[in-house]
């Protein structure tokens, strides 16, 4: 038995499901998401709650399908509702983040600006940075329905300038720790 597979999924109201042969379409106030049905799971919707069963449960490939698409499904029920975000902190002098309409532009230490289009369905902001962070110029948030699309634009994003380790100038994730090295000790 998956341990999260087995668990039901409850769905609010204001979430309409609709349960296909290959996939799941769930609509709610933050947009419509579409999820994939593997073949060796079965989806049944009993009143406000989704279960998952499959076809061995005692298999461990299908064990692994079942709570996959639990996840998966749980997922696109809270994206629909209450929505994904990721928040992306750029840290460095003369380092700037600035909206572009519904695009992000970035300066980060290159001869051009960045700019980063925002994929269907994702929002970009920046707002004043946190405190905490020495040098940090903007905070980035990406917001979203769908998690996984959510988590990759962020990543794409930090990509453009990770974190380097030492003046941690670049673009990191909120509340993450980048390790610092000492600098080359001078030669008498």
């Amino acid at each position: 038995m998956s341990r999260i597979g087995k668990q039901p999924i409850v769905v609010p109201g204001g979430v309409n499901v609709q349960i296909g042969a290959t996939e799941a379409e769930i609509k709610g106030p933050k947009g419509t998401l579409q999820v994939p049905l593997h073949p060796l799971t079965q989806v049944n919707q009993e009143g406000e709650s989704l279960s998952v069963s499959v076809q061995d449960p005692e298999d461990r490939h299908h064990k692994s399908i079942w709570g996959l698409t639990r996840a998966l499904l749980a997922n696109a029920v809270q994206g629909v509702t209450a929505g994904f975000e990721k928040q992306l902190v750029v840290v460095g002098v003369g380092y700037r983040a600035d909206m572009k309409g519904k695009n992000l532009d970035i300066n980060v230490g290159f001869s051009h600006a960045v700019t980063v289009e925002a994929p269907q369905g994702i929002e970009f902001s920046v707002d004043a940075p946190p405190s905490e962070i020495e040098n940090s110029q903007a905070l980035v948030k990406i917001s979203g329905a769908d998690k996984e699309l959510v988590g990759r634009t962020a990543a794409n994003i930090r990509r453009i300038r990770p974190p380097e380790p030492y003046k941690g100038k670049g673009i990191r994730y909120n509340n993450e720790y980048v390790r610092r090295k000492a600098g080359k000790a001078a030669v008498a």
